[in-house]
């Protein structure tokens, strides 16, 4: 087995020490520059997440969104209790993960222009969804997004199934589609990845003319390269990525030896963090689980995510949202554990 103790990303050529050192000036300067307002002073300061780009992805309050209200016993539930109360917090930001609630708070399903309105009322502003892409639904959902006032329309779809070029090829031919389309209405069409995006991908052939054999370019570098960058962009999820730094750390090469790669998530976004608008602040602890970790609460695991962040230029561009997909539980624990996120992440400095 050959080992690379100093990865280099397969097909762009720095290590990662190599990106930090290039970008550190831009970042230094980007800290300073790019903020407007209140933002920009709280950020000289040193926060790492500004206090006008605290966000939430609302898969982690799903369980109150849509249960139904019952005055006897108190509970309560929909978008505007969420929102409230994520308000109250100190969030100021969403990410939709769909647009229903339960039917009996209106006596019918709440409409976009509802929800728009119940995010003015709290201050808060979406800064993306995750919807299913297809060419039947792009223009509805591309209707909704207008109405409701976000910026980015993502997918949390692994682009293909498959782990040849000519998979990830015609992905890309859809998603340039899918761009433009997005593009023609002000808004940026994105992908998040889960871990399958990051496993290498089968571009070599073996003896049998099989392709099982790799170069040691992974999925969604590949497909990176080939969409175009004016119309596709990116959120990564920084839990999966580094779910995939432990899954995916062998293949074999053209040679038909086992080579050894660890992935760097950091060194995926340094060198074009412009096109990776959002991200996904997950967190989780080791466990032996096949994924490496388990979900927990945001700064309560063993994710670098605090440095993670730190080390990306153009800080203050993104939308660092706040992800827990376990938090669903008894009472308002979905809440609660929000809450905990957002104290932990809202104190990390530089």
């Amino acid at each position: 087995m050959r080992i690379n103790r100093t990865p280099r990303v397969p097909g762009f050529g720095l290590t990662r020490r190599e990106m930090l050192a290039a970008t550190a000036g831009i970042a230094a300067s980007a800290a300073i520059t790019v903020l407007p307002g209140a933002a920009q002073a709280e950020d000289v300061q040193g926060l790492t997440v500004p206090a006008g780009k605290r966000g939430i992805q609302l898969f982690d309050v799903r369980d109150i969104i849509t249960r139904t209200p019952n005055a006897a016993t108190g509970v309560q539930g929909g978008f505007r209790f969420v929102f409230e109360q994520l308000a109250a917090m100190g969030y100021n930001q969403v990410e939709f993960a769909g647009y229903t609630q339960s039917t009996s708070i209106l006596g019918r399903q709440i409409t976009a222009a509802e929800i728009r309105q119940l995010l003015d009322d709290n201050g808060l502003l979406a800064n993306g969804s995750h919807i299913g892409f297809s060419d039947a639904t792009l223009e509805n959902d591309l209707d909704i997004a207008e109405t409701i006032g976000m910026p980015h329309l993502g997918t949390a779809n692994i682009p293909t199934n498959g782990r040849t070029k000519a998979d990830w090829e015609a992905a890309a031919v859809n998603f340039n589609r899918w761009g433009a389309q997005a593009a023609a209405r002000g808004i940026k069409l994105y992908q998040h990845n889960h871990h399958a995006e990051y496993n290498f991908l089968l571009d070599s052939l073996d003896e049998a003319g099989n392709p099982t054999r790799s170069t040691g370019m992974r999925g969604l570098q590949y497909f990176i390269n080939l969409v175009d960058p004016a119309l596709v962009w990116f959120e990564m999820d920084i839990y999966w990525a580094y779910v995939a730094q432990h899954r995916y750390q062998t293949y074999t090469d053209p040679n038909g030896v086992t080579q050894t790669d660890i992935f760097d998530p950091p060194a995926t976004v340094i060198p074009r963090a412009h096109r990776f608008p959002l991200f996904h602040v997950k967190d989780g602890v080791r466990s032996g689980s096949a994924d490496g970790y388990d979900m927990v609460p945001v700064g309560n695991g063993d994710i670098p995510l605090h440095e993670f962040l730190n080390s990306i230029p153009e800080k203050g561009y993104h939308y660092p949202n706040v992800e827990q997909d376990n938090a669903p539980g008894p009472g308002n624990q979905s809440l609660d554990l929000s809450k905990v996120s957002l104290d932990n992440y809202s104190t990390w400095r530089g």
